[in-house]
């Protein structure tokens, strides 16, 4: 990255952190703004080190103050309003501090729903700016207004995937929504936040007061109750098979300290949804690996024999639980679940939970360990020797099945074995940002993380178009960590114009191409549940029939990357990989993939309810309908009567 751009971030940043943070911080003198200066000067007052955005004539008034020489701060412009989205949500991630984007009206806003979308459903936080059509034009159908059924309509849009979003109208409420937004994001479950502004209230100014957030925010979070930490020490004591579930509200919570501490405490394993992956180390003895589909066999054996599973900001989608089929990945009944959120919405939502604790997840680990004596962990830990011998050959019986793809020789490669190439030469604290599809699957099961916050993908909304802008807001966010962007071809051509950007901040990002042709991981369904694919390889149809590709090094040399390298056999990974993370600027590395199915990707473990056409091989479809029958959302009540009498009755209790 460019050195001095990275000092103006880091200044930034600390400015507003010491302004955050000052308990001596008093209210700004009142002093005649304009509404983009109220922003910018609210913004550094936060701790935001930089906007992503985009300029259109909707928001050009805005930004100018962003150029201010004196009182402006950073702005990183992007090529896409969805990337600008996503390289704030990645920020979030990172580091734990929301940051902004700002749009232009109408369909730079529109651009950038996909970003608030990816934010809302993995539960991180970000402020949207985006134009609006003057307050004094609405109604009338002006350029690039939607107002068919209310005027302005696009927060109507906006709604479903943010936590808050502010219509302003008048230049003093700035202060007021500005404070009210960080309020949203930094406390509670995170998520995006909105604020729309329309075009002559941009150009207005007042006499305000920038108001100190620290007075503004709550002060603590959501804590455990006496009796719920109790009863789930009892639990988690005088269980044979206990297991730990960790979700990313483990790692929003920064819970990942205490999750391995209880996890050592007692001999407890540890299994990961796509966002916990990072929670516990995974070169930990009592890290069993990921859950679900697609899964680990040591994961979803562990999960699905549990008699007790103590899930930590895990939100239990169909993704991280087999789809809900009994004994894939988890069973409750007859396993009893102790469920900690922060947000009662999770509580007993897709499982009943023998105790239900809404609280933040570090401080009610942080409860449950006070709770537990010396004695009592001693004699647990001992009497699960055993339980965990079980494992060690769990594991060891998977990584030798592993090794059939990560050691493969061939070319074109498989995934899993540049991953384990990237994994030779990438430091511990190295930051990955994945794709969807098989590269997202592929990481999710076979490449180790060890530390939080190093593995960002957009694991609940799986968004095509996320993890180039992702590796962008990951190094901007931690400027001393490397960060790799693993991502196969679709999905890369849906943001790589975001080359142009790193070329432009220097901005040191390694993009790790895993070219395989086409969205195979889609052909794969598609030929394993119908028979047949259509859309989903890349190859020349008018011509011979045969598989088509992006030259991806020469349009990164075209956008003006130096390191672009396409490699075709394996035992060239490790020094075309070394040499990209070291040359200081943005570089790309090809690494052709095999379109071979029983190779190229991760293994498939764990159920996926995905319903099949009645014209599917008959295999297919009596497999799906026993696996559907399976299902415990579906018939809960007939399990909960057998197991009523031996579930405790605790009520949700934060």
């Amino acid at each position: 990255m460019n050195v001095q751009f990275a000092q103006t971030f880091n200044r930034a940043a600390q400015n507003g952190k010491a302004l955050v943070g000052s308990e001596k911080n008093q209210v700004e003198e009142t002093m005649k703004l304009t509404v983009g200066q109220m922003i910018v000067q609210t913004l550094k007052a936060y701790g935001v080190p930089y906007v992503a955005g985009l300029p259109g004539h909707g928001n050009w008034s805005l930004l100018d103050a962003f150029a201010d020489p004196k009182d402006g701060m950073p702005f990183v412009q992007v090529m896409h309003e969805q990337s600008a989205a996503h390289i704030a949500d990645a920020h979030f991630r990172v580091t734990g501090q929301p940051i902004a984007a700002c749009t232009s009206i109408g369909p730079g806003a529109m651009n950038a729903v996909m970003g608030l979308a990816t934010a809302y459903a993995d539960s991180t936080s970000f402020l949207l700016i985006t134009g609006s059509a003057a307050t004094h034009m609405r109604g009338h159908g002006v350029m690039q207004e939607l107002d068919r059924f209310r005027s302005p309509d696009f927060p109507a849009v906006a709604g479903p995937v943010t936590k808050r979003s502010f219509d302003v109208i008048r230049p003093d409420e700035v202060p007021f929504v500005m404070h009210r937004a960080f309020n949203a994001m930094l406390s509670g479950r995170p998520g995006p936040v909105h604020m729309e502004l329309p075009l002559d209230v941009q150009v207005m100014s007042d006499d305000i007061e920038i108001q100190d957030l620290a007075r503004r925010l709550p002060v603590g979070k959501p804590r455990a109750s006496q009796e719920s930490i109790t009863q789930a020490a009892a639990l988690l004591l005088t269980a044979e098979r206990p297991c730990i579930v960790v979700g990313g509200g483990a790692i929003s919570s920064d819970a990942a300290p205490e999750v391995t501490r209880l996890a050592e405490l007692l001999n407890i394993p540890v299994v990961f949804t796509w966002n916990g992956k990072g929670a516990i180390a995974e070169d930990n003895r009592l890290c069993a690996g990921t859950a679900g589909w697609p899964g680990s066999t040591p994961g979803n054996k562990i999960a699905a024999a549990a008699d007790v599973v103590l899930s930590v900001g895990c939100k239990f989608t169909d993704w991280s639980s087999s789809s809900y089929r009994k004994g894939a990945t988890f069973s409750f009944p007859p396993g009893k679940l102790i469920q900690l959120d922060i947000d009662p919405h999770e509580i007993g939502k897709n499982y009943p939970a023998a105790v239900g604790i809404v609280a933040d997840c570090k401080s009610a680990l942080q409860d449950l360990l006070a709770e537990i004596s010396a004695d009592h962990a001693k004699a647990a830990r001992a009497r699960r020797d055993n339980y965990i011998l079980n494992l060690d050959r769990s594991k060891a019986d998977w990584e030798r099945l592993l090794a059939r793809r990560r050691e493969f020789d061939g070319s074109p490669m498989s995934m899993l074995r540049v991953l384990a190439e990237l994994r030779k030469v990438l430091p511990r604290n190295g930051i990955v940002t994945v794709g969807s599809g098989h590269p997202q699957s592929s990481t999710k099961q076979a490449f180790p993380v060890y530390e939080p916050r190093t593995h960002i993908t957009s694991g609940t909304y799986s968004s095509m178009g996320f993890a180039v802008p992702a590796a962008i807001g990951a190094k901007l966010a931690k400027p001393e960590a490397p960060v790799v962007c693993i991502i196969g071809d679709g999905d890369f051509m849906m943001s790589m114009q975001e080359l142009a950007v790193c070329v432009m901040y220097n901005i040191p990002v390694v993009f790790l191409i895993l070219n395989n042709r086409g969205y195979i991981s889609i052909r794969d369904g598609q030929n394993g549940l119908i028979g047949r694919q259509i859309g989903s390889e890349f190859n020349h149809h008018t011509k011979n029939g045969e598989p088509y590709s992006v030259d991806f090094v020469g349009f990164a040399k075209s956008c003006g990357v130096d390191v672009a390298l396409r490699v075709d056999e394996p035992g060239d990974l490790a020094g075309a990989l070394t040499r990209a993370l070291a040359c200081g600027g943005p570089a790309l590395v090809e690494a052709s993939i095999t379109r071979d199915n029983s190779i190229a990707a991760a293994e498939v473990v764990g159920w996926w309810d995905f319903p099949v056409l009645q014209t599917a091989p008959a295999g297919v479809v009596d497999a799906y309908a026993h696996g559907l029958s399976e299902e415990q959302h579906r018939r809960p009540w007939v399990e909960l009567d057998e197991s009523r009498a031996n579930a405790p009755s605790v009520p949700v209790v934060g």
